[in-house]
């Protein structure tokens, strides 16, 4: 794991309101703050004849951003993804970009926000069980409380320093881990605020929906996922309401082939990818996001895309194509649901900057297969 690095994330100008420059994918666009300030617009109230139980007016922006940030058009489902938050092994504090992106999400006003893993810094058997706790303890404090005191549902996936799934003998090779995850996140003031469809194997994997689009969660904390699991995976993509949904989104930590250096060896990307692969496509799944891989990079294989959603915290890493530096990322997802349309408005938090999709390499030959840049038709 990367040494812990602590940097001044906001200028004294940005402190005071300052503007500063984005970027959509199609180029860089700066734009003063008041040229990119949301602007609001009410949602249509339904009919009641008694006006006194009508249901409170919700206010929703047109481009909600942050104050100074490039404002992206809202679509009809708005997802923040933000993935891989720890610092060093044992941690309960988080690094500045981290501690801004959770202040920032609330003015990109989600309906969702989903976390590809590695929330702790846990993965480390010489951890006591107290210590463990206290790293959760800060989680809640930093991260998961904001979220919630924001009344934003909060979706995630369990990573390798959350709680690895690795076993050695049939025995679980980080059970405090496993059993903290567990305690944490059955504890009813931990509610993540979701609309479960399936929660039998919570916090591990699961199912929900959100304004039409339903997501499943695959315990992708190690390169296999066990049969047993990808035969619920089965059964849950081709219910039906999985299928009567808009579009269907997956995730998981470990990502289905590899994009970063360091991480491109067996072990760091999911088993038997073309096979996993497949059973999305079967069932429709646009897309599958993952972290693990510390490098932002938005791809497609075959009819199936792929959000690597890049690290928050430290370690950022080097995608294996290009000479680009690595950086620190939180991606705005909007959706059009008639179109099954994505847009992305990806952040670089070390520079507040929009990253421009054409700077990434068009495409990355990972040890088991080459993935294409998601704009690039091939």
């Amino acid at each position: 794991m990367a040494l812990k690095r602590r940097q001044l994330l906001i200028l004294g100008g940005l402190a005071l309101g300052g503007g500063i420059g984005g970027a959509a994918f199609s180029g860089i666009l700066n734009r003063k703050p008041d040229e990119i300030a949301p602007t609001e617009t009410k949602s249509p109230i339904a009919n009641n004849p008694k006006p006194a139980k009508s249901p409170p007016t919700v206010k929703r922006s047109l481009n909600p951003a942050p104050k100074g940030l490039y404002a992206p058009a809202r679509g009809d489902v708005r997802i923040v993804v933000i993935s891989d938050l720890n610092s060093a092994y044992g941690s309960t504090d988080y690094i500045d970009q981290v501690k801004q992106a959770i202040a920032f999400v609330p003015d990109w006003e989600p309906d969702l926000v989903l976390c590809g893993g590695d929330m702790v810094a846990g993965q480390d058997n010489s951890l006591k069980p107290s210590e463990i706790e206290a790293m959760w303890k800060g989680f809640d404090k930093h991260i998961a409380a904001p979220i919630r005191k924001a009344k934003l549902p909060f979706g995630f996936t369990i990573g390798n320093h959350d709680a690895s799934g690795s076993s050695f003998g049939g025995k679980s090779t980080f059970e405090n881990d496993r059993n903290a995850v567990i305690k944490y996140w059955n504890n009813p003031k931990h509610d993540p605020n979701l609309n479960f469809v399936d929660r039998a194997g919570f916090p591990f994997y699961y199912t929900f929906e959100q304004n039409d689009v339903f997501f499943l969660t695959w315990d992708a904390s190690t390169a296999e996922i066990p049969s047993a699991q990808l035969k619920w995976v089965e059964k849950s993509l081709a219910s039906e309401v999985a299928q009567k949904a808009k579009l269907r989104i997956a995730i998981g930590h470990l990502p289905l082939y590899a994009v970063s250096k360091g991480r491109e060896t067996a072990g760091n990307y999911l088993e038997d990818a073309e096979r996993l692969r497949a059973l999305l496509e079967k069932y429709n799944v646009h897309t599958y996001i993952s972290g693990h891989h510390h490098a932002y990079y938005p791809a497609h294989k075959g009819k199936l895309e792929l959000l690597y959603a890049g690290v928050l915290g430290d370690g950022p890493r080097r995608l294996l194509s290009g000479d680009l530096a690595p950086n620190r990322t939180v991606t705005v997802i909007d959706i059009k649901l008639e179109t099954a349309e994505t847009i992305y408005t990806t952040y670089d938090m070390d520079t507040l900057k929009v990253i421009d999709q054409s700077t990434l390499p068009r495409y990355i030959d990972a040890p088991n297969g080459r993935i294409t840049r998601r704009d690039i038709k091939i």
